[in-house]
């Protein structure tokens, strides 16, 4: 595998996880680390980035979507779209540093531009979340943890 499939193939899983489409970053980057044949700070940027980049493309949906919250083929429920509304406001803008986390975290990243949650903001708490998430995962991957 050449070196640009290699970073290719990490960014559009990084990417894909970060949005509703079911990827296992972790898995790639681990794996890639593990073969070592490309540098790790590399890795863990283009990761970083990928991921970034996905939850800047929920914010964007989020932002811009919200006009059609009440048609018949809005993908989240009233309820469930209520819920995340009501979680994000108690917790407030902090809570994008969970935006690593499975499960929640893309649909906080949604509900942050569905509250519009100033954009630079957003992206300076998600990239802090993202990106520690993937120093952590390298690190323990590495034995440095």
């Amino acid at each position: 595998m050449t070196a640009l499939a290699t970073y290719l193939g990490l960014f559009l899983a990084a990417f894909l996880a970060a949005t509703i489409v079911p990827a296992q970053s972790e898995a790639v980057l681990v794996g890639l680390i593990l073969a070592g044949d490309q540098p790790v700070l590399l890795l863990f940027l283009v990761a970083t980035t990928g991921n970034v980049l996905g939850s800047v493309v929920n914010w964007l949906l989020g932002r811009f979507i919200e006009h059609f919250r009440h048609r018949p083929w809005f993908p989240v429920s009233q309820d469930k779209l209520a819920r995340a509304e009501a979680w994000y406001r108690r917790f407030g803008i902090w809570s994008l540093l969970l935006s690593w986390v499975p499960i929640i975290g893309d649909p906080l990243t949604v509900v942050a531009g569905i509250l519009r949650t100033p954009f630079p903001t957003f992206l300076l708490l998600v990239t802090i979340a993202k990106a520690g998430r993937y120093a952590v995962l390298a690190a323990l991957t590495l034995g440095l943890m």
